[in-house]
């Protein structure tokens, strides 16, 4: 077998049982397929680069807790997550915020992602750059989300609502890119040090 360590194997597991859990009787099937299928894709991905690529443990967390993150919002949708409709009570939000926090790891966590490849395969030489180029990365992927959510919108009308999330926003777009932004700063100005640790780590073992 490859060499995926131990905690990559119960990552995993995890992840798998809360997907499978997430599939069982979901709210609405179509939103469940809608929200679930990036992480599907990033287990292919991750699957068929196990050979030639394995991610320091930091985002292997991060990866999989971004997938149970999808996999939870697809199971209720969005808009009526227990955990997210609880903060909003408590908070006097008005609206269920757990889409905001999706996107803020829409943000967070490829732009770690982008910065892992960037720096183990040499790209760009100034950390400077590297770290505006993962953030621009990082909104690429915010943006081309809306663009999906746009076109599921033009082709299923208002049956797609609950995959839009938008809850009555008209800013919704705006906001859900923003927090993608800050997201993906916080990232690199949070956590650059402890994934430098952790890549410097990996390149000695």
């Amino acid at each position: 077998m490859p060499n995926y360590n131990r905690l990559t194997w119960w990552l995993l597991a995890a992840v798998v049982a809360v997907l499978v859990w997430s599939g069982i009787g979901p709210k609405d099937r179509m939103t469940w397929w809608l929200e679930v299928a990036p992480a599907f894709l990033g287990l292919g991905v991750l699957f068929f680069t196990r050979r030639n690529f394995r991610f320091t443990p930091l985002l292997q967390w991060l990866i999989a807790l971004h997938m149970i993150l999808l996999a939870v919002g697809g199971h209720y949708t969005y808009a009526e997550v227990p955990f997210g409709r609880w903060i909003g009570e408590v908070l006097h939000l008005g609206r269920n915020h757990y889409d905001r926090l999706g996107h803020f790891a829409q943000g967070f966590v490829p732009a770690l992602i982008a910065r892992e490849i960037v720096i183990r395969r040499r790209i760009i030489p100034s950390r400077g750059w590297t770290g505006f180029f993962v953030v621009c990365v990082a909104m690429a992927i915010s943006a081309v989300y809306e663009l999906l959510e746009w076109i599921a919108a033009a082709i299923y009308g208002q049956n797609a609502d609950a995959f839009l999330g938008g809850q009555g926003d008209v800013w919704d777009t705006q906001k859900d890119m923003a927090c993608a932004l800050v997201g993906a700063i916080c990232a690199v100005v949070l956590f650059s040090r402890w994934h430098d640790r952790q890549l410097n780590q990996q390149q000695q073992s």
